[in-house]
């Protein structure tokens, strides 16, 4: 008689997860690929949370409309035809539904590369569930808008954006007088989906040349504007200050070919 041995629990978890994983960098590989191609414009969503559960936070996001993201479609047109683009818009910003639970916390205290597996895991079955796919998963960016009432002097978490599966987590302000600066930080992490990296030191200043939206600029400061991966105006070597608005943040040379807008 032929005995079987079944495979143990342990055994068909670790197969479940290889194959979830194998799944998840075939899709993360495809859309790598269509969404740096700019053969069309990409197609962001804001999908609007509310973080802190406030009053006021509620009524911000009330009043939250398309035209409220329309400056980072403008300063996508205004910088791919400063670095030649053939494509005019690169990118189209629209307003998604408003998602009511929280996503999972990011692992606090210096995490592991395992933690942080697992937390993106679960972000991404998180995201599945609120944001059901419309059958243009390649080239869709969804960010995840966490609006915060806020405090004076107080730093919000620090926003993610995410390559792998096209998503960005990004912590806002709920004040219309900080919009402008939120659509800094929206463009920012959406760059960072397609392939841009950071370019700020761990002071939080413009790194030295690539940071820098004019590196050979004589006198070099003051800056006049800033890097969208800084997002800060370098004043001297060790000073800068947020940029107001899009309108004076530029792709620079590093960033563009990160993102795929040189040859």
């Amino acid at each position: 008689m032929i005995s079987m041995t079944l495979p143990s629990f342990a055994n068909l978890r670790i197969t479940f997860l290889l194959i979830v994983l194998t799944v998840v960098a075939l899709t993360s590989l495809h859309q790598r690929v269509y969404s740096r191609n700019w053969n069309q414009p990409l197609q962001v969503t804001v999908f609007p949370i509310n973080a802190d559960g406030h009053l006021e936070t509620a009524d911000y996001i009330d009043q939250l409309e398309t035209a409220t993201f329309s400056q980072i479609d403008r300063w996508g047109v205004r910088e791919a035809k400063r670095h030649n683009l053939a494509l005019t818009t690169p990118f189209s910003v629209t307003l998604g539904a408003q998602i009511h639970e929280l996503p999972p916390a990011f692992p606090a205290q210096n995490p592991n590369e395992l933690d942080v597996l697992f937390w993106g895991l679960r972000f991404r079955w998180w995201a599945y569930r609120h944001t059901p796919e419309d059958g243009n998963g390649l080239t869709r960016v969804r960010m995840f808008a966490m609006y915060h009432e806020g405090e004076p002097d107080v730093a919000l978490a620090h926003s993610l954006g995410m390559q792998k599966g096209l998503m960005g987590l990004v912590h806002l302000f709920a004040d219309a007088e900080q919009t402008q600066q939120n659509n800094i930080v929206i463009a920012h992490e959406m760059l960072h989906t397609v392939g841009a990296i950071d370019k700020y030191d761990n002071f939080g200043n413009p790194a030295y040349p690539w940071g820098y939206s004019a590196p050979n600029r004589a006198p070099l400061y003051p800056q006049r504007n800033a890097e969208i991966m800084a997002g800060r105006i370098a004043t001297s070597s060790y000073s800068s200050y947020m940029a107001e608005s899009l309108r004076s943040v530029v792709v620079n040379k590093h960033t563009a070919d990160e993102i795929n807008w040189i040859e």
